[in-house]
């Protein structure tokens, strides 16, 4: 089955779109890419939970249009059938504790564009069942790329999965590429080119000691970030640092390193997988390295670096359009594993 992924992360960097032949276990992405942000969206999206009802349905619904635009865009020549979309919508609103998560990119308005049945919404149903709705990349974890004894994605917020006591579990460690990214903007940067910002700050201890001791570390799994948190709890400590941007950049890839590392070593994990732009981050990799010498950091080629969520997103729809397991309990604290996603826009065949 041919699926594209489409995937819009918390960092805001921009849409990947990942072509996959999925059968089972296996897998081939046959093209992929990734559109930045015009800036307008940029903008829109990173204020939008604090806009009224109706600008939010609305930019619910554009972006759906947004997103099937750039996907035929992506199409153009590649002379390839495609069956569905499957896609994560960006994630505007998530606080499952009060039984809310929402990711926006309405599934209609893509299939509209595309004239493709789209599979959307993965996380509601996971939710409603009283799971965290995230994180849903481990069951690809699962699947594809159990040969590794953890699989690390460092992403707006860095998560984890790895096996324990025969069952998949996973969860987010700390926020990442958010904070970096906030950072190296105000040095007039989309981000911190291998860490060389951060390379060159001075570790701010109090600032360190600050982070690393949120209440949000002493959770016991399954547990998941949102925005709100990283806005409300962790960016109002960086912002008040009175330090340079330098120091708060070098600080805030020592916590992200201490929170990792402490997983690793409680978890006995000496194989780990890293991908996510923030595998890129050279600096981050080096202090992560330095705290946990005895765990072998591979990262894979630039394809599955990149593109590995959205492939895992192709996984996830290709699961929910043959009936298959999608969403493991063991991984959110839903009451049962299920089968996430609503199927949008399935046009008549006389359709033309």
């Amino acid at each position: 089955m041919i699926i594209l992924g489409l995937m819009s992360g918390t960092s805001l960097d921009g849409t990947d779109l990942a072509l996959c032949d999925i059968n089972g276990r296996d897998y081939r992405i046959l093209a992929a890419d990734t559109v930045p942000y015009p800036e307008q969206w940029r903008r829109r999206l990173s204020s939008l939970e604090d806009a009224t009802a109706l600008e939010y349905v609305k930019a619910n619904v554009e972006l759906g249009h947004y997103f099937g635009k750039i996907i035929n865009e992506f199409l153009v020549g590649k002379n390839i059938h495609v069956d569905a979309v499957s896609s994560h919508g960006h994630t505007i609103f998530h606080q499952p504790a009060i039984g809310l998560t929402t990711q926006i990119g309405d599934g209609d308005s893509i299939a509209a564009e595309t004239g493709l049945p789209v599979v959307c919404n993965f996380r509601t149903l996971d939710v409603a069942l009283g799971g965290q709705g995230a994180p849903l990349v481990p069951i690809g974890d699962e699947l594809m790329f159990s040969d590794f004894d953890a699989c690390l994605n460092l992403g707006g917020i860095a998560n984890i999965s790895y096996r324990q006591e025969g069952c998949r579990v996973a969860y987010d460690i700390c926020p990442c590429n958010m904070p970096l990214n906030r950072l190296a903007a105000l040095l007039g940067f989309p981000y911190d080119r291998d860490g060389e910002n951060a390379r060159r700050g001075v570790l701010n201890h109090q600032l360190n000691e600050t982070l690393n001791y949120l209440d949000y570390y002493s959770i016991s799994s399954p547990k998941s970030l949102g925005k709100e948190w990283f806005v409300s709890t962790f960016w109002p400590h960086v912002e008040a640092a009175e330090v340079p941007v330098e120091d708060k950049l070098r600080t805030v890839v020592e916590h992200i390193a201490i929170q990792i590392s402490a997983v690793l070593r409680c978890q006995h994990i000496r194989t780990l997988l890293v991908t996510g732009g923030g595998a890129f981050n050279k600096y981050l990799l080096e202090r992560l390295g330095k705290l946990e010498p005895e765990v072998k950091i591979t990262v894979p080629d630039n394809l599955i670096v990149n593109y590995k969520e959205a492939l895992i997103f192709a996984l996830l729809g290709y699961l929910r359009l043959t009936g298959e397991v999608n969403t493991l309990s063991s991984v959110t604290g839903a009451c049962c594993d299920s089968i996430g996603g609503n199927i949008c826009g399935v046009l008549h065949p006389s359709t033309p």
